[in-house]
Formats: structure tokens, sequence, C-alpha cells
């Protein structure tokens, strides 16, 4: 049992196999209703932003804090192996939180007075637009970014020294919009 833990992969498909066994046990007949499929993809979209916002704390909270004192020597490691890595889950988590968080606003209802900012959904709306900038700034703005930073995109040394600090301070303007993006969503929520 417990080597399927030692392979992400493998833990994440058990994590997910146990997450069906308890819808179907669950809800088994009603998986077929529409009245489902709002309540799961809002489960998804949760899963997906602690994924997000989880990275995105971490990068800000403890690596671009602690690189200044990791030994050159072992910079390279970080910068080979962890930060690629943690952006890849970094971005598609992203994306996947904008889509369904787009679903679940659509299966309830509220998607276009949301995005137009209607006095009904306005603070439901206010976290989606904050979502949608922080998104966009991770896909347009830090990951080509940090793509020359990292040494995937080959770049002389002062074009890689701007593009890690463009990715840093966009990182950090993402930190900032979470913390009232997160204060609309849970709002909605109690409130909506």
């Amino acid at each position: 049992m417990f080597r399927v833990l030692e392979k992400l992969y493998e833990a994440i498909t058990l994590g997910a196999v146990l997450a069906l066994v308890l819808i179907v046990w669950f809800h088994g007949s009603d998986l077929l209703s529409a009245h489902y499929w709002g309540p799961f993809f809002t489960w998804l979209h949760v899963v997906s932003g602690i994924t997000w916002i989880g990275l995105l704390y971490y990068f800000n909270l403890v690596q671009i804090p602690t690189m200044p004192k990791i030994p050159a020597e072992l910079k390279p490691a970080v910068g080979k192996f962890i930060a690629p890595e943690a952006l890849f889950w970094f971005r598609w988590s992203a994306l996947a939180t904008i889509v369904t968080g787009l679903i679940v606003a659509t299966l309830n209802g509220y998607v276009m007075d949301a995005l137009t900012l209607a006095s009904s959904q306005r603070t439901i709306g206010t976290g989606m637009w904050l979502g949608a900038i922080m998104a966009f700034n991770v896909w347009f703005i830090i990951w080509p970014n940090q793509k020359k930073a990292l040494g995937i995109v080959k770049v002389d040394d002062a074009p890689k020294a701007r593009a890690a600090r463009v990715a840093m301070l966009t990182s950090r303007i993402n930190f900032v919009l979470s913390v009232p993006m997160l204060y609309c969503m849970v709002v909605f929520r109690f409130l909506g």
C-alpha cells in the first residue's frame, strides 16, 4: 500500500479513485442529474485553487525570500529541478481554477451578472476578475519571464536578470491580489 504513496502520479490517482468512490457512494443515482454538477465542479474549482494559491504562497513566502540565502553552488538545483516543476503545476492549476470557476458560475446561473459586476453578484464578480488578472499574469508575464530566468529560453545575463525581476514582481502582485480575491470568494459562499 505504501508503495503507491512513494510515486506522485500513483498517489494522485489513488486520491482521485477514493474521491470517485465517495462520489458514487454519496451521490450514486444523482450523478446524471443537473443539480449534482454544480457541487462537483465547485469541488474541482477548490482543489485547483488550493494548488494554484498554495504554490503562489510557496513562491512568495518560501522560495523568493530563501533564494538569496542559498549557497551559489546549490542554486542551480532549484532553478533546474524545483522551480520548473512547481511552475508547471502553478500555471496549469491557474488555468484549471479559471475554467472550473467559469463552469461553476455558469451552472449556478450567475456568470454574466458576475462578469459584468452587476450589483447582485459584485462580490463574486470582483473575485472572478481578480482571479482572471492573476491567471493572465501567470501565463503571459510570469511564465515567459521565468523561462528566461531559468535558462529554458536562452538569453544574455542582463535580460535574464530583468526577466527574473519582472517574474518576481508580477508574482508579488498576484500574492497581493490573492488576499482580496480569496476574501471575495469566501464572502460570496456565505453571503452569496
